[in-house]
């Protein structure tokens, strides 16, 4: 007898773990996302600078699912025993996965459901973007530093500043990989201010061109035409304030254990940014929470215990592309983190951003 198995949220980990389930004939996969198709946000950064590249960031449902259902809505509530979604319609699950992931201030992760919106907001933000001579950007985390590599690849005669209160430069990185940095953000002519803030926004909306001048902390005034805000991760579980289903973390996160049930259930699974588990949160470790918890979820349809589980690794790992050919990674070595070259992130990442590994996880959709 096939049971439901309800994925809520089509991302990174999300899809992955439907894809996995659906190849099991007891499971019957009901995948549930508000968009049109799955989106490789991590060419959000480039799409903004290449318009014409911003399509390879889409990927179907479409014939995603050879067996399962994708339902196209968001969930309001959930329960032990399924979701309710916003149109009013109620899914039972005999299994549920909460893969809803965190959303994160435009462009780094779009805002619009439809691929057609998405789209014509980078193209939008673009044309603002092409008549700027000197950028500035909140933020010296990854996805600062991309945006900018990401612009300089473009219009290299364009001024990028970019200022962060952290007093270095990704922290808790080997120095190796940070010092790496450093030189090719200086060779490219990124302007770093580090340690300080802004005494005051500024006056414009951030993606709207219109010059401005700004004041920094220690007294020093930056004059430029665009800015853009790159941080404020939200975790996406509003769906989850009616504690029906658990109590989340101040942060909005959902206790995990180690083999990544929402505690208290053991048919109930979380994954992806919205779970507790100490890590940074990014792309690959859902899709590595998802692999762990489609073994467990197969073991239970096959009336087995489930054992896998999940521990994070004790080094942080990154692989932060600066333009298709630049960038700097620490990926796990044998003897500890080992810091990779440009040419590594570029073949692994920096290249394509992921699409190839899309194209082949949707059959060329």
């Amino acid at each position: 007898m096939s049971r439901t198995v309800v994925v809520i949220g089509g991302g990174y980990g999300g899809a992955a773990v439907a894809k996995a389930l659906d190849a099991e004939p007891e499971a019957e996969v009901v995948l549930i996302d508000p968009r049109d198709a799955f989106v490789n946000t991590a060419g959000s950064l480039r799409a903004l600078t290449q318009p014409d590249w911003g399509s390879n960031m889409f990927f179907p449902y479409t014939g995603f699912l050879t067996r399962g259902t994708v339902i196209r809505d968001r969930a309001v509530s959930v329960d032990a025993g399924g979701v309710t979604l916003a149109s009013g319609r109620r899914v039972e699950a005999d299994y549920l996965v909460l893969a809803t992931g965190s959303s994160y201030t435009y462009p780094a992760k779009p805002v619009a459901d439809s691929t057609e919106q998405v789209l014509e907001d980078l193209r939008g933000t673009h044309k603002e973007l092409a008549g700027a001579e000197h950028v500035l950007i909140l933020g010296a985390g990854p996805v600062g530093l991309e945006l900018a590599g990401e612009i300089k690849e473009v219009w290299a005669h364009k001024q990028v500043t970019v200022v962060d209160p952290a007093e270095r430069l990704l922290p808790g990185f080997e120095p190796e990989m940070r010092h790496d940095l450093h030189r090719q953000l200086d060779e490219l002519g990124i302007h770093l201010r580090l340690g300080t803030t802004l005494t005051a926004p500024p006056a414009t909306e951030p993606g709207r061109a219109g010059t401005f001048t700004v004041t920094t902390a220690d007294g020093q005034e930056i004059t430029a035409d665009i800015w853009f805000r790159a941080h404020g991760v939200r975790i996406n579980s509003d769906y989850l304030a009616d504690g029906r289903l658990t109590t989340r973390t101040p942060r909005g996160q959902v206790p995990v254990t180690d083999g990544l049930n929402v505690r208290g259930y053991d048919h109930v699974y979380a994954i992806g940014d919205i779970t507790d588990v100490p890590e940074a949160k990014m792309a690959g470790y859902a899709m590595q929470h998802a692999e762990v918890v489609a073994r467990n979820i197969t073991a239970q349809l096959r009336g087995e215990p489930p054992t896998a589980t999940y521990q994070p690794l004790p080094h942080p790992m990154i692989l932060l592309p600066l333009g298709p050919r630049g960038g700097a990674g620490q990926l796990p070595g044998p003897d500890g983190p080992a810091v990779v070259t440009a040419e590594t992130v570029s073949a692994y990442k920096g290249a394509d951003l992921f699409t190839g590994r899309f194209t082949e996880q949707f059959g060329g959709a």
